[in-house]
């Protein structure tokens, strides 16, 4: 999870579901994400994101890794309650956890020490790992050493 860019987060109102791309980091049983200064169609408290766990804290982080060669692929999906956080010593580590993980944060587009951050507490982890691009012996064969 340190490597991964970028992860899919998931979120209803209770009538229908929403994703959005989002930058991520995970801190011991917790994913955060922060709302960005990136251009919005609306200010960040009346983001769909924000408005459906608002009205129901369930969601989901996906994390995927996609690449021709199918023997590499896996995904990572957390399910858990999110909160939003807008201030104290929690928001400020997650905020500066995203400025370690992605230097876009530091210079490019940066991160507002009051910015809104969403945290995902992990209840459960499904993930799937494709096979070893590594050959394993066939059955009742010994393997060479």
């Amino acid at each position: 999870m340190a490597r991964a860019r970028v992860g899919h987060f998931a979120t209803s109102d209770g009538r229908r579901p929403s994703v959005v791309p989002v930058c991520f980091v995970l801190l011991a049983q917790t994913l955060y994400h922060a709302i960005d200064a990136k251009r919005k169609s609306t200010a960040p408290g009346r983001l769909r994101r924000v408005r459906n766990l608002r009205a129901n804290p369930a969601a989901a982080l996906l994390v995927d890794h996609y690449v021709e060669d199918w023997r590499r692929l896996w995904y990572a999906l957390f399910i858990g309650r999110a909160r939003l956080i807008d201030g104290g010593p929690e928001q400020q580590r997650a905020i500066a956890a995203l400025k370690r993980k992605y230097p876009q944060y530091r210079t490019t587009l940066p991160l507002s020490p009051d910015a809104l951050v969403i945290a995902l507490d992990v209840r459960r982890l499904s993930h799937w790992q494709a096979s070893s691009p590594v050959r394993r012996p066939a059955r009742g064969r010994a393997q060479r050493p």
